[in-house]
């Protein structure tokens, strides 16, 4: 037996020894070739677990922030798939087709909350406003236009929780919230002594905290019926608690739908990013998620109302703050429209913009209500287009 073992040990070392010099030029050749971890292509969409957090070292089970995230996760999915990269073509030496993996994963995300004692607007409070002796607002403007003429220099995250009335086909007493934010108003609707009443509250107030939390889930399933939220929506609420001594204070809270049901919203979101591997690493998605500002309003109003064409729409937009986007009013923006508004706007915002840069922009619309959209476009041979 030992002879047989001597003998293949003899064998394996000639082979050895006489392979090597022939073989050296072909090694050579490979070294130039993509390595052979990166001609395997796949493709995968998962949610990160638990285990993956630790061994990322994150015990909270979250990141701080989505850029830490994008930093994180490359070297995550190197760890789980590490013969994945890319296949090339092998006349032109460029990438052929390249792994892809879409990431749910959770950030700390917070949202601000606020509570303040509820004013109540006099008859002249609104009627300074309105100029009318009717003692009630009749335009939704109204009440940011009181917010300004009464808070002339409010600083950052400044609450004001307002009780106040308005006309509409009748008499409303409606009590909302309304914060500084980004140099604008913010406002968070309160619930109406309707919605309290079908809530089984005999006065427009609940009578604990966990009462609030208890009901209010179940009173955004209405409010939100003719308005659907998508899963992952984050909504600001507001409702009131009776003090005692005839005070009645406000306080914000903020509740996540997930495609059936509402939640308190504990500060933590979740998002999805698409990776894809380049050829040595895996690379984020390039998309970055802006939403317009009042300046931003501002911003396509001036540069287009005296645009043949534009001069309705951006004017409309400059007034009112949302795009008309109904396609019988004489101040509609069309897709086209909107992209050649958005083209100026970009290329103010960020001019050295790199080719294949992608926005997902969020705006505000008007349909008969107020609802927001989105356009996704990317920046290819030097313009913005639709994504």
């Amino acid at each position: 037996m030992k002879k047989i073992i001597y003998l293949l040990m003899i064998m394996t070392t000639g082979v050895f020894f006489t392979s090597c010099d022939p073989l050296e030029d072909v090694y050579a050749d490979l070294d130039q070739l993509p390595s052979a971890n990166n001609r395997i292509v796949g493709d995968a969409k998962f949610a990160l677990s638990d285990d993956d957090y630790d061994d990322l070292d994150l015990s909270f089970g979250n990141f701080s922030s989505i850029d830490d995230a994008k930093v994180m996760i490359p070297g995550l999915l190197t760890s789980k798939f590490p013969t994945w990269g890319v296949t090339y073509n092998d006349v032109t030496g460029k990438i052929e087709k390249a792994s892809s993996a879409t990431v749910t994963f959770k950030w700390y995300s917070p949202k601000d909350t606020y509570s303040e004692n509820i004013y109540e607007l006099s008859d002249d409070d609104h009627n300074d406003i309105t100029g009318n002796t009717f003692g009630n607002f009749d335009r939704d403007y109204h009440i940011f236009n009181y917010l300004e003429a009464t808070y002339p220099s409010p600083a950052e995250d400044d609450f004001h929780s307002l009780r106040y009335r308005f006309w509409s086909n009748g008499e409303t007493t409606l009590t909302d919230g309304f914060y500084y934010k980004d140099g604008e108003w913010n406002k968070i609707a309160g619930f109406t002594e309707a919605q309290y009443n079908e809530m089984g509250e005999s006065f427009p107030n609940f009578s604990s905290h966990d009462e609030a939390e208890a009901k209010t889930p179940i009173a955004l399933l209405d409010v939100f019926r003719f308005d659907p939220k998508e899963a992952g929506d984050i909504v600001e609420t507001m409702y009131e608690l009776y003090k005692g001594g005839g005070v009645t204070k406000s306080y914000t809270a903020n509740y996540i739908f997930d495609g059936n049901s509402w939640s308190k919203y504990g500060n933590v979101a979740e998002e999805t990013i698409k990776f894809g591997h380049d050829g040595n690493s895996w690379v984020p998605d390039n998309t970055i998620k802006y939403t317009l500002t009042s300046a931003d309003i501002a911003f396509i109003s001036n540069a287009f109302i005296t645009v043949p064409g534009f001069e309705g729409p951006a004017d409309n937009v400059g007034n009112f703050g949302t795009f008309d986007r109904r396609s019988s009013s004489s101040n509609y923006w069309s897709d086209d429209m909107l992209l050649e508004a958005f083209n100026a706007l970009l290329d103010n915002l960020d001019p050295s913009a790199a080719e294949g840069q992608k926005y997902v922009l969020t705006f505000g619309t008007y349909i008969g209500s107020v609802v927001d959209e989105n356009m996704s476009v990317i920046k290819t041979g030097g313009v913005w287009v639709l994504n």
